[in-house]
């Protein structure tokens, strides 16, 4: 008599994962530092792994979709509208963060904020800064630095000149479409054991802050997390539903995965493996989807938008600082645009913040507090990045299909 083994899904793995991590942590919250000691280190190695396999895969990636399309200007006018769809949900995203904690802003407590309250260097970083930091000026240090806007488009101007050069640059292609195969392979050895990096990343995450992470900042944190549920509604929802013309009951039940894996890892560049993968069972072409999901998975920061939107509200009523609408739109711009491509410097996230406050006259010092619950803010805002990536897909699959 034969027993039959029934292959567990990836959804169901990922599932059975987070909940042993919840339950592990939890047992181990009196003596966190066991599971500092003895479980993170095999989550880091398998963070390491997708952080090495990124790089080569978004730049293959982009250019291996270029080169299938052959068309330049097929590839612009899909960038061109990639980039449109990111820039219209970011302004909602972050307009709905803006009025959701304005509604709110009673329930926020009250803070003493002491000048010296900022224990972070926080890098000075202007908008000029943002934009020139873009474009690389050498062909290494974005690679070392992990830039990810500026592997872009390093991989943009190499995919294009391939399909301009024409014959003379078979040889190339072939190389680079070779290789792109190759880091696919090393992918999926990586995804084999992506269940136990969630569970090794995850448990030492509770055993650590527990119950009591969210602390005073319960009303931050359950803005945000409100405000990331709002957007997916009203926004994900209806573009996939009209434009994608996918049911979104099938679109989050395929994308569960991704979004699973990018709340554990709080990366949706670590988590854009998973994002093609998904992507391609709602019926997204490889070739589109790589590019498009690529793209996305650096411009296309939704959740950060929201959290940016939500923090300066809740930093300026916790300082009993009432906000003018010039200061509003402030936050809005200087959000907008900080969210397309965190740079690649220590302390990026802080700096952008940082940014985004002195442009409303917002206590820069306020970071220090945000600081203190961004990872657990930041696994939900991934996943609303991850999403957002892939209804872009979504749609830009079915308006290439109506052409």
């Amino acid at each position: 008599m034969k027993i039959q083994l029934t292959k567990i899904s990836l959804t169901r793995q990922i599932f059975i994962a987070l909940a042993l991590a919840v339950v592990v942590g939890y047992l181990l919250r009196d003596t966190p530092e066991t599971a500092e000691n003895y479980i993170r280190p095999f989550g880091t190695i398998f963070l390491n792994l997708l952080k090495f396999i990124v790089v080569p895969l978004v730049m293959l990636s982009i250019m291996a979709g270029i080169l299938s399309m052959k068309d330049v200007t097929k590839v612009g006018q899909l960038g061109i509208r990639a980039l449109l769809y990111f820039t219209l949900t970011t302004i909602v995203a972050v307009t709905l963060g803006l009025f959701v904690s304005t509604c709110l802003r009673d329930y926020f407590p009250l803070i003493e904020m002491p000048a010296s309250a900022l224990p972070y260097d926080v890098p000075q970083l202007t908008l000029a800064d943002q934009l020139v930091g873009f474009f690389p000026s050498n062909i290494l240090q974005p690679v070392t630095t992990t830039s990810m806007m500026q592997i872009i488009v390093i991989a943009v101007f190499f995919g294009l000149a391939i399909v301009h050069v024409g014959e003379k640059a078979k040889a190339a292609r072939d190389v680079l479409l070779a290789f792109n195969a190759v880091v696919q392979q090393i992918l999926a050895y990586i995804m084999a054991v992506a269940p136990i990096g969630v569970f090794c990343m995850l448990a030492p995450v509770i055993a650590v802050n527990g119950p009591q992470v969210l602390g005073s900042y319960v009303a931050l944190v359950g803005t945000d997390y409100l405000c990331f549920l709002l957007h997916a509604l009203l926004v994900y929802v209806p573009c996939v539903y009209f434009l994608g013309k996918i049911h979104p009951v099938r679109f989050f039940r395929e994308m569960t995965p991704a979004m699973l894996f990018g709340f554990s890892c709080d990366s949706s560049v670590a988590t854009l493996p998973y994002t093609m993968a998904c992507s391609r069972k709602l019926g997204v072409k490889e070739e589109l989807g790589n590019f498009v999901l690529s793209l996305g998975a650096t411009v296309n920061m939704d959740g950060v938008a929201i959290y940016l939107g939500v923090t300066s509200v809740f930093i300026a009523a916790s300082c009993g600082m009432d906000l003018t609408l010039q200061q509003y739109i402030a936050i809005a711009l200087s959000s907008t645009v900080a969210s397309i491509g965190t740079p690649g410097i220590p302390g990026g996230s802080l700096a952008l913040m940082a940014m985004v406050f002195a442009s409303a006259g917002i206590p820069v010092e306020g970071v220090a507090i945000a600081a203190g619950i961004d990872r657990l803010v930041d696994m939900a805002r991934t996943t609303m990045s991850v999403t957002g990536d892939a209804s872009c897909a979504v749609v830009m699959q079915r308006l290439s299909s109506n052409r």
